[in-house]
Order: C-alpha cells, then structure tokens, then sequence
C-alpha cells in the first residue's frame, strides 16, 4: 500500500508542478495576441515554439523526463521506503537516490531553468508572452507525454525504461 502511495503522490506531484506553470503562463502567452505584432514578432514566435516544442517537449520530456519519471515511481511501487515516498515527487524528478550524472543534470538543469524564469519574467509584453507561448507547448507536450508513459506503464507486460538507480552510471 505504501508504495502505491508514493507511485501516485510521486506522478501526481510532479504532474501538479507542471500543470500549475501552464494555468499560469497561458493568460500570459495569450495577451501577446493582444498586441499588434509585426513580422519580427510572428518569427520570434513561430521559431521559439517550435524550438520549445521539440527541445523541452520532446526531446526532454517525451525522450527522457517523462520515461524515467514512470520508471521511477514503478519503482517505487514496487520498492518503497518511508522518505522515498514522503519526497515522492523529488524521487520521481532524480533529485536524489539516482545516478550521479541525474542528479547533477537534475540540478543543473534546475538552476538553468530559474535563471531563466528571472530574465524572462523582467521581459515587456509581447516578448515575455512569445516566449511564454513556447514553454507552454513544450511544457503541455510534457504533461501529455507523462500521462503516455504512465498508461504504457500500467498495461504493459513489460516497462523498458531504466529508473537510473545509483550504482548504475550511464
């Protein structure tokens, strides 16, 4: 029962992260529509999205972030231990019992990502807006991409994506 705790709370946690930046980024990257935007602007925004869209949408999460999540939380399911299902949704991100190259690439990753929330954030509309517009599809390909796995995961005989458990470099 514990480890079925942790496998929900560790998806659900993190699904809960990611959905409430997109609730908050959406008015944003929609009032960019609001301005009357010249074709630098529709390139900016055309480029971007699709930037975001295959960089954080499928590259990050649908080739890495959202297979090993749903390996983490079988795992966990299947392993669970009291602090790993108390910090189930950091567990499921890699921050820690994971490789030493996940959990570097997690922090990393994590400083690069609030760094640029804080150059972003200082941006005049419509910038911060056609930007917003590109994180918002990657991030949405995310959410779509964990509930995939999480669903293959579940019905298949077999899960073929690795959790990335220490001890286990690659």
């Amino acid at each position: 029962m514990l480890g079925l705790v942790g496998a929900i709370w560790g998806f659900s946690g993190l699904m809960l992260i990611i959905v409430y930046a997109i609730i908050r980024l959406t008015p944003i990257a929609i009032d960019t529509f609001s301005y009357n935007l010249l074709w630098y602007h529709w390139l900016v925004l055309i480029l971007n999205t699709i930037f975001m869209a295959h960089s954080e949408g499928y590259r990050g999460f649908h080739k890495g972030f959202a297979p090993r999540v749903v390996a983490r939380c079988k795992y966990l399911k299947n392993h669970p231990k009291f602090l790993h299902v108390f910090f189930a949704p950091l567990f499921a991100a890699g921050y820690f019992f994971s490789t030493r190259k996940r959990v570097f690439h997690i922090f990393g990753l994590t400083v690069m990502i609030i760094v640029f929330i804080q150059i972003i954030h200082r941006l005049d509309q419509p910038w911060r807006g056609l930007l917003d517009v590109g994180v918002v599809s990657g991030l949405t390909w995310g959410t779509i991409s964990l509930f995939i796995f999480a669903i293959r995961a579940m019905t298949a005989e077999k899960y073929e994506y690795s959790p990335e458990l220490p001890g286990h470099d690659g």
